[in-house]
């Protein structure tokens, strides 16, 4: 009896299948873009890529638009210039049509997240910190983040945990910037800690803000609380003594005799 191998295998097919997807869609959007890019040159501007996402009933074509790269410290991309690219663009996919049913196209800048779609973007942005998707599994790993080291024929080498790390161009699904939030002052500057005491130190210190309690010291404590006694009064009157009997200068009363 012969079994098909996607019920033998359920998981191991959907998994195959949805990398084959992948595939499709990022192998789409490489198409678009190639069929793009001239016209948005024409327009003096340059289409670093595009993103295609394909969803039930509809679906969503993302261009990303920047300024040659000569014009980067003169010049950035403005609304009215993804409002031409939109206008000429939607024009030849109407002729074009490469993508079929209905879809949505964005024109957009870069912004701060740039995303990475060729070769020439790692070189360009070597020495920046980057989040990839990888389209296989390299190193146990689909996802990696760290810094682009150098880039070699068609292989990057990033610097991931301390370790290079070599990925083929073909291989990297997704890429973008990442940026230093902390130095764009969109995040706080990090604490510094200050240096670790050594244990006997820190012990000895511990000690002397908290003494031992010890019966002396209790006592030391008390005593030096407690108030002192106070001085006699300087007049030379003498204070009346206290006791059962109250003397006086008069003459005690005589008592009657009896007779």
């Amino acid at each position: 009896m012969w079994i098909p191998v996607s019920q033998v295998f359920p998981a191991l097919f959907e998994s195959g299948k949805s990398q084959a997807n992948r595939h499709h869609v990022s192998d789409k959007a490489k198409q678009i873009a190639n069929l793009l890019s001239p016209t948005v040159q024409a327009l003096g501007l340059e289409l670093l890529g595009a993103e295609y996402l394909p969803a039930p009933g509809s679906a969503t074509l993302r261009l990303y638009i920047d300024v040659p790269e000569a014009e980067i410290a003169t010049r950035m991309v403005g609304i009215e210039d993804c409002e031409t690219v939109s206008r000429e663009v939607s024009a030849q996919l109407d002729v074009e049509d490469p993508i079929t049913g209905n879809y949505t196209l964005e024109v957009s800048s870069p912004g701060i997240e740039r995303p990475l779609f060729t070769l020439a973007h790692f070189v360009r942005h070597q020495g920046e910190s980057v989040k990839a998707t990888l389209r296989l599994p390299q190193e146990g790993r689909r996802r990696l983040q760290g810094s682009i080291v150098r880039v070699e024929g068609g292989n990057i080498v990033f610097l991931v945990d301390n370790a290079e790390m070599t990925v083929a161009f073909e291989n990297v699904d997704k890429a973008k910037i990442m940026p230093d939030w902390v130095a764009l002052g969109f995040a706080p500057q990090p604490k510094k800690a200050g240096p670790a005491k050594p244990a006997a130190a820190a012990k000895a210190a511990k000690a002397a803000v908290a003494p031992k309690k010890t019966a002396p010291a209790k006592k030391a404590a008390k005593k030096a609380v407690k108030k002192k006694p106070a001085k006699a009064s300087a007049s030379k009157t003498p204070a009346p003594k206290q006791s059962g009997q109250a003397k006086s200068n008069q003459p005690a009363a005589k008592r009657p005799r009896a007779e």
